[in-house]
């Protein structure tokens, strides 16, 4: 009987969980997203949280978008249309659902998609124009605990699955993966295991048919003490996140570094970086910078006290092409660069400056900057224009920047509070003046009005009606400025409150001493994340072999590859293969695919695992023959750091500070320190040229396999290296930015290209060709920069240098069966 009555007892005290029902203490509407709050109900192990509306019903969302923060739970619901929604949370205890609760009508609204992000029908990011994500999207959760353990299988990666975000990220580098990715961070994301150079980077080579969103997951996501960059980027999004005492060898809390296009970062909190070695560095270097990238919108960001706020352009030396969007910002405090502009066609609209110490906007080197709609309260300088105007009153050589000046035109602007702003006037200031004040929104300025410095007129793109400038509706200065108060930063403005002292933050440039100790302190109030298992593992592998991409002579057979699947796998597929002498063999009874024969020409192949469990993992390879054109083996310090597939480093350090060089169409900045300790090897199946560029003035020794060169002016080549094992180490202290092995050298006709000669050398003009070849196609010039100066098409044996400076050039002789290239010097 006592047992009898403890069981009813038992089975009473479980409904009565059960039947528990939730206490809803919160539901709000946001961009494109809502969430929810509610008390824990005793007893419930989990919940399951379902939306419903615009046609939908019961839509259960992912369960680590549920997190507790001790007193309360939390779902963010994301990726929703706007209109009108009700959210249904439902405690689960041991498996069995308890009594639901279900909010009121929620109202969602959509994202400002306006800016040159969308240009030409690009939809940046993972999700629609209408804020759903896009078919066949992949979705990937970033804790704190999963950061390093996180799996993905990538199209294209070296090695699949890929673990931990980076190399994730890695993975899409080739941009072989055409799969929309949503990257979801949630709560305080500390430094990673693998970053590069204190970044996590974002890159797909441009593919246009992929995107990648990269966000933050509701009020509290933050990227904390490591940067992002973006490189050679198209469709990214970049939105809701917080980055704070980012100590990254950049320097930015976000810097679209080069080669971008269609990018659109929103919605994110700025605050402090770490600080850096320079005079000007206490807040941090960039927050929010873009360089050498095309179609940018920037726009509802928060930012907090930053010192460089938006750095744009650096050594495009082009004014054509490149178009940005800076709109519906909060510049709260910061103190400069909102933006600071070279080059760049740049629509600043309906940003709110808010107690501006410095400068708010700024142009120079040509650019045309189209700044309207905007509230400026308490900014020192609204708008400057180098090297004119206020930038040189009062006797200054130009406080600003010495570079020769853009123009600014301004429409529209409510501005408050300055110090000095100067208007042109045909009578008043017909040279000397920040800006033009256009008297409609279509005005043109005309071709001869031009900045005092450079002659650089307008170039009237707000106009252009292929654009969408000139079309677009702006907002009142007033109607902007209280939009991004409510709006810009993360989803309800975030978790960090600060009040800023106007009396005194309004003309001070220094770190807010009590700002800043809020950033240190910060810890995440999340207390556990539903569903955070800490890697999401494939239950098929694949192992992908160290010899998967290979170089070999014209005749040669590769060495075989061998991948062996695992796992659920039951078997592999091969596409791409057959082709051009290169096969493949299937084993199922040792689960390897074999990858041989002799090729024709490169190859390129995936090999992918199939089961019915689990989920598939491709793998990459590629064949390459030496001298076959595309083998170069070239790395870029300044876009790969110390992450290479030829060249290994060991002993390697990056300097701190970064130099600036140009070579062949790159702008180079990340420079390596060659030290005692330096050691980068690499190994060459055939004859090849190595080609090193270092700092400008450096004119002192480099080892190649212990053998001392001379570099000058920041160039060396060497030649005919033999093919084998080499070591490049210190001769002299140097910084070295970029290396390159050529194949330059065809097998079946070495002999005659190394009989090529040069005469006399050094000479004073005409140069003439000694050679036994049979046909030479053309020779091209380069400068020691690698800059192409001169190309002679079926040239006959003399070339003519007496119109070149003094100096040394690099000629390459090109035959119908291969090249090689000569050193010159020209008296």
């Amino acid at each position: 009987m006592k047992t009898v009555l403890l069981f009813k007892m038992f089975m009473m005290a479980c409904a009565l969980s059960t039947a528990q029902s939730v206490n809803i203490t919160a539901a709000t509407g946001w961009l494109e997203s809502a969430y929810v709050t509610w008390e824990p109900v005793a007893g419930a192990n989990r919940y399951d949280v379902f939306y419903s509306g615009n046609g939908m019903t019961d839509q259960q969302i992912d369960t680590q978008l549920i997190r507790s923060y001790g007193s309360y739970y939390r779902a963010d619901i994301i990726g929703l249309a706007a209109g009108d929604y009700t959210f249904k949370i439902v405690p689960v205890t041991s498996n069995n659902p308890g009594a639901a609760a279900v909010t009121g009508v929620v109202t969602v609204m959509a994202h400002d998609r306006n800016g040159f992000a969308h240009e030409g029908g690009y939809v940046p990011g993972a999700y629609n124009l209408d804020g759903t994500l896009k078919d066949n999207a992949v979705v990937i959760y970033i804790t704190e605990n999963s950061k390093n353990t996180v799996t993905l299988n990538v199209t294209g990666a070296n090695s699949n699955p890929c673990v931990g975000l980076q190399n994730i990220l890695d993975g899409f580098k080739k941009g072989r993966d055409n799969r929309p990715l949503a990257i979801r961070l949630i709560g305080n994301i500390t430094d990673l295991d693998y970053m590069i150079n204190g970044d996590l980077v974002i890159e797909n080579d441009n593919n246009a048919n992929g995107s990648i969103t990269f966000e933050g997951i509701g009020s509290d996501a933050v990227a904390n003490g490591w940067g992002l960059r973006i490189k050679r980027g198209t469709n990214i999004e970049v939105r809701n996140l917080a980055f704070m005492l980012t100590d990254a060898a950049e320097g930015d809390n976000v810097g679209l570094q080069q080669d971008n296009d269609h990018v659109w970062v929103h919605n994110c909190d700025m605050f402090y970086g770490a600080p850096g070695g320079d005079a000007d560095q206490s807040k941090g270097d960039g927050a929010l910078d873009c360089k050498r990238s095309t179609y940018v919108t920037m726009s509802y960001n928060h930012f907090w006290d930053t010192g460089k706020s938006n750095l744009l352009g650096l050594s495009e030396d082009t004014t054509t092409g490149l178009y940005i969007t800076y709109h519906h910002n909060w510049y709260d405090h910061s103190d400069s660069r909102h933006p600071r502009v070279r080059f760049y066609s740049a629509h600043i609209y309906n940003n709110y400056f808010d107690g501006n110490s410095k400068y708010g906007s700024g142009s120079t080197n040509g650019s045309s900057l189209f700044i309207e709609g905007n509230y400026f309260r308490k900014c020192k300088y609204p708008m400057l224009t180098s090297r004119q105007g206020t930038d040189i009153s009062g006797g200054s050589s130009g406080t600003f920047s010495g570079e020769d000046g853009g123009f600014i035109k301004a429409f529209n602007n409510t501005i408050s509070g300055q110090q000095r702003l100067v208007y042109y006037d045909a009578v008043n200031a017909p040279v000397q003046f920040d800006a033009y004040q256009a008297a409609a929104r279509s005005e043109q300025i005309p071709s001869n009005l031009t900045s005092f410095k450079g002659n650089n007129a307008y170039n009237n793109f707000d106009t252009d009606a292929s654009l969408y400038v000139n079309t677009i509706s702006i907002d009142t200065p007033e109607d902007a400025r209280d939009k991004v108060m409510q709006y810009s930063g993360r989803v309800s403005g975030g978790d960090i409150t600060w009040t800023f002292n106007n009396a005194v933050d309004d003309n001070d440039s220094g770190v807010n001493s009590g700002l800043a100790a809020l950033l240190q302190s910060y810890s995440t109030s999340v207390v556990s994340v539903q569903g955070d298992q800490g890697t999401n593992q494939s239950a098929q592998t694949l192992t992908i072999p160290n010899n998967n991409e290979q170089a070999v002579n014209s005749g040669e057979s590769i060495e075989d590859m061998v991948f062996v699947w695992g796992g659920d796998a039951t078997s592999a597929s091969v596409s791409g293969l057959p082709s051009a002498g290169i096969v493949f063999t299937i084993d199922s009874s040792s689960k390897t695919v074999t990858i041989s024969g002799t090729p024709t020409e490169n190859v390129s192949f995936t090999v992918t695992t199939t089961g019915t469990a689990g989920s598939p993992v491709s793998g990459t390879g590629s064949i390459r023959i030496n001298g076959v054109a595309g083998d170069d083996e070239v790395h870029n310090f300044t876009a790969s750091g110390l992450t290479s597939n030829f060249y290994s480093f060991s002993g390697a350090n990056i300097n701190s500070t970064a130099g600036s060089t140009t070579y062949d169409g790159l702008t180079l900045t990340t420079r390596l320190k060659i030290e005692s300790s330096t050691n980068i090897s690499y190994s060459t199946s055939t004859e090849s040229e190595l080609t090193l560029v270092f700092d400008l003035t450096f004119n002192g020794t480099i080892k190649l396999d212990n053998t001392s060169y001379t570099a000058s002016n920041g160039l060396l080549l060497i030649p005919s290296i033999n093919s084998g094992s080499h070591q490049i180490t210190k001769g002299s202290v140097a910084n070295l930015f970029y290396i390159k092995t050529a194949y330059t050298l065809s097998m079946g006709n070495i002999e005659e290209l190394e009989n090529v000669s040069l005469y006399p050398n050094p000479t004073s003009g005409i140069v003439s060709l000694k050679h036994s070849l049979d046909r030479i196609e053309r020779i091209e010039v380069y400068n020691v920069l690698g800059s192409l100066i001169n190309a002679m098409e079926n040239p006959i044996d003399t070339v003519d240098l007496r119109s070149f400076s003094a100096g040394i050039y690099l000629m390459k002789i090109v035959t119908p069966n291969g090249s090689i290239t000569k050193r010159m010097i020209k008296k």
